[in-house]
């Protein structure tokens, strides 16, 4: 599972740094391709050359966004003779763009982020294993670059791992995808407290590697699945964990995503951030989301954090909602019959019933 909507945090100032950069002695080659990988939507990458750049962006709303702006997009990075890496927050997903990085560009390697986002002691990192060739601090971020050298940052490179599980399996997670450690307490709260029978045709959205996937499936009655994830690393992920002919796996925004006909039951366990601050307001798009394509009788198992602010946006969608679990830091909620597929003769019947 992944954020969907595109960041909320203000665009790193990337820009700001490449030209600051061109004064602390960075010389950009005048020809030759340039690859950007992981940019976010919003951000500016002129100091580059537009014309040069391909940029490398898997996660859905992001690679849309950069698409729309006019950017020329690709889900693997071609051979570039400059790499520009922009730091993610997982520290293994940075050190493995950076290997691969080194191991790609011809004549450089650019790597760039803010302080929260690790960037200081990637530096360290850099410097110690391969050494650089400047650096430049601006907008609480840095911006170094070095030359590459082939095979010498090959040990950061992150490989799918299996996680054994004694009560769900094995599943293959890898570095900077949700819960890349193995199964998140609040998933498996939700997972053990579904029904043994579910409807026939199901969704998860914000599937991630297919964790909540895999206990619907086990679940009875379910004909059809639709997996719906915005990051095509996690969903290529839950391609090789969910090895059944009922699962259909959608890249798409969840928010937007539209199935061919509409769906008689979702689980989901939504993000409710972007970056590093607290947006309740996805979780309620998810809400939302599921409120439009369930079917009039459908119903929504979901899990979130305690607090978060969900039950007047389940209230508003939904004509039913309990809680069925929770412990001291999640709560499972069930919503039931969304009430934008309700006739109106059934509204009404409610509302004389009340009186």
């Amino acid at each position: 599972m992944a954020p969907l909507p595109t960041a909320v945090d203000p665009p790193a100032p990337r820009a700001a740094r490449l030209d600051a950069a061109r004064g602390e002695g960075l010389i950009l080659p005048d020809d030759g391709p340039i690859t950007v990988l992981k940019p976010r939507a919003g951000e500016d990458f002129s100091p580059l050359g537009r014309d040069r750049l391909t940029l490398v962006q898997s996660f859905r709303p992001d690679h849309d966004a950069l698409r729309a702006a006019g950017y020329r997009l690709s889900m693997q990075a071609p051979p570039a003779s400059i790499i520009l890496v922009c730091l993610p927050r997982s520290k293994r997903a940075a050190r493995d763009l950076i290997a691969r990085a080194n191991a790609s560009a011809t004549a450089l390697v650019l790597v760039d982020g803010q302080k929260t986002d690790g960037v200081d002691a990637c530096l360290r990192e850099v410097r110690d294993a391969i050494g650089i060739l400047g650096v430049v601090s601006k907008g609480h971020g840095k911006l170094f670059w070095f030359a590459p050298r082939p095979g010498a940052l090959d040990a950061w490179r992150a490989l799918p791992q299996a996680h054994s599980d004694p009560e769900f399996g094995i599943f293959t997670t890898t570095a900077g995808v949700f819960s890349a450690d193995g199964i998140d307490p609040a998933s498996r709260l939700l997972a053990r407290t579904l029904p043994a029978t579910l409807p026939p045709v199901m969704a998860d959205l914000g599937a991630g590697w297919g964790f909540l996937s895999a206990a619907i499936l086990a679940r009875g009655g379910v004909t059809a699945l639709h997996l719906v994830e915005a990051e095509a690393e996690a969903l290529d992920l839950a391609r090789r964990n969910i090895a059944d002919p009922r699962a259909t796996f959608h890249w798409a925004d969840a928010t937007r995503f539209e199935p061919p006909e509409p769906v008689d039951g979702i689980v989901m366990n939504p993000p409710f951030h972007t970056g590093r601050k607290a947006q309740p307001a996805l979780g309620l798009a998810f809400i939302a989301a599921s409120a439009r394509i369930l079917s009039r009788k459908g119903t929504l198992w979901m899990v979130s954090n305690r607090h978060l602010p969900y039950e007047q946006g389940l209230r508003s969608h939904f004509a039913e909602h309990d809680i069925l679990a929770e412990d001291k830091s999640f709560r499972v909620w069930r919503a039931c019959e969304p009430r934008q597929a309700l006739p109106a003769r059934t509204t009404l019947r409610r509302k004389r019933t009340r009186r």
